[in-house]
């Protein structure tokens, strides 16, 4: 028979209580089940709108490099651009049978004019036209183009309804993650730092994926509150639930409710040019004189020209007329404060203001988002908005892609499982957490469905199928 020395028994101990079970209960297993299983559907989301997030940031200075050939155009000293009307001109008799839309000025002396077209076959094109020379340069798919591409990604995964519904789930979840991190990040704080004092492995990947997940948090939750209002199901619940209540999102310009009305954002297909919260805002009717009456006809220019006077900012888009009852509608850029946007339509016969239309005029809702966008957008602050907003994209895809090496990295070999912690929510014992479960279920609509999908099939199908309980580690109680 053995005898154990009373000096080495508590070591022993010690040794034999590790091999135990795990204990399943208590918020930090709880929440790092959750934070595991939340980042399976946030993390290829959170990567596509990354990097598509960051090509968006910087378009304009991918799109003129690539397209230099279109965007830029030789620029002399003291050299005078063409008046704009004399260019559509020139577009109408290059392309004949196309429908201008719209034209967009030169952002620079050395910077081409855009003229967006719809052709006969329906297909929406950009022309550039030199506004020095008035030669047609040339034309491109928008839709093509590196960003145009990272802009469709970023909205829906280019799926439609179904690529819509699968990023606000995404974008759902990344709460979830966030929060669940938080707590991660501070009640594991003193385990991470022993186990980098005593060198075991993958204590450094830890703690990197720590620190930039407790940068990504912060950054992660404004910005997925901030880009909600763009979703297919909340952004259309909370629009008819302001409308209810007398308010709305969108700007809806009361001096354009003419009948019949079309929007800007159908005026300027794939444009982004449109502050974002008129991009429903109506649009009025010129006023056709009878025959007989003397009147000037305005142009191009003469819209430009008034919307000047009136003190929009250069450079100005501006919608073109559909048809006799159509409104040049000027839009002023505001790229970098939202505040200064203003729309001016022109009657297109007598030149004179039908309607102007800008930030001011906004719902106190509409207001909110069209900053909340410009922050989402990187633009409201100037270079500080950007900088940090492409630090902010690349710390997402630091964070996709250290979370999923660490579990790769303690994932069980051989085992049949996924390796998800072990741990359940104490929703029971914890009427506060049930709350709030409950109440962010309810204040988003995709994950509160997608929540209770989950706990059906935990409850009705993984947990009676013992290969299932085996592979999710599933905790008894």
């Amino acid at each position: 028979m053995s005898v154990v020395d009373d000096t080495e028994r508590p070591t022993r101990l010690k040794t034999l209580s590790r091999k135990g079970p795990r204990p399943t209960t208590g918020l930090f297993r709880a929440f790092w089940r959750w934070h595991f299983y939340a980042s399976v559907v946030v993390v290829p989301v959170l990567l596509v709108l990354a990097v598509t997030g960051l090509v968006y940031l910087f378009r304009f200075q991918i799109e003129p490099f690539v397209n230099a050939d279109l965007m830029r155009v030789e620029h002399a000293q003291g050299q005078l651009s063409q008046p704009l009307q004399t260019q559509l001109e020139a577009v109408e008799s290059a392309l004949p049978g196309a429908t201008l839309v719209s034209v967009t000025e030169p952002t620079g002396p050395d910077d081409s004019t855009r003229f967006t077209i719809e052709t006969a076959e329906g297909l929406t094109r950009d022309v550039f036209v030199d506004p020095y020379t008035v030669r047609v340069l040339g034309s491109l798919d928008p839709d093509s183009t590196i960003s145009g591409t990272a802009v469709r990604l970023h909205a829906d995964l280019m799926a439609g309804r179904v690529g819509d519904v699968v990023m606000e789930l995404g974008a759902c979840w990344a709460i979830v993650m966030a929060v669940t991190g938080y707590y991660l990040l501070v009640r594991g704080r003193r385990a991470r730092r022993r186990q980098r004092e005593a060198g075991a492995p993958g204590a450094r990947l830890r703690t990197t994926h720590a620190r930039t997940g407790a940068f990504v948090g912060a950054g992660l939750l404004l910005l997925v509150v901030s880009g909600l209002p763009w979703t297919g199901v909340w952004g259309e619940q909370v629009q008819r639930l302001a409308t209810d209540r007398g308010s709305s999102i969108w700007a809806q310009d009361p001096g354009a409710l003419s009948d019949p009305t079309s929007t800007l954002d159908e005026s300027l297909p794939h444009s982004h040019a449109v502050p974002w919260a008129q991009g429903r805002s109506p649009v009025p009717q010129s006023n056709p004189r009878q025959k007989g009456d003397e009147v000037s006809v305005a142009n191009l220019d003469t819209a430009v020209e008034v919307a000047d006077r009136a003190g929009l900012a250069h450079p100005f888009t501006v919608a073109l007329p559909s048809g006799d009852p159509g409104v040049y509608s000027v839009i002023g850029y505001a790229f970098t404060d939202p505040g200064l946007e203003r729309t001016l339509h022109v009657d297109r016969f007598g030149g004179q203001v039908v309607s102007a239309y800008g930030y001011d005029d906004y719902p106190a809702l509409a207001k909110v988002v069209a900053q909340g966008i410009a922050v989402h957008e990187g633009r409201r602050f100037g270079a500080v908005n950007l900088w940090l907003t492409t630090f902010f994209c690349l710390a997402v895809i630091v964070a996709c892609v250290t979370g999923p090496v660490m579990w790769w990295r303690r994932r069980p070999r051989g085992a049949g499982a996924v390796g998800a912690p072990r741990g359940r929510m104490p929703l029971a014992g914890s009427p506060l957490l049930a709350v709030l479960v409950v109440g962010l279920a309810l204040l988003l609509p995709v994950f509160g469905a997608s929540l209770v999908v989950i706990l059906l099939l935990d409850r009705f199908v993984i947990r009676r199928i013992p290969r299932l309980r085996h592979a999710f580690t599933v905790a008894d109680r």
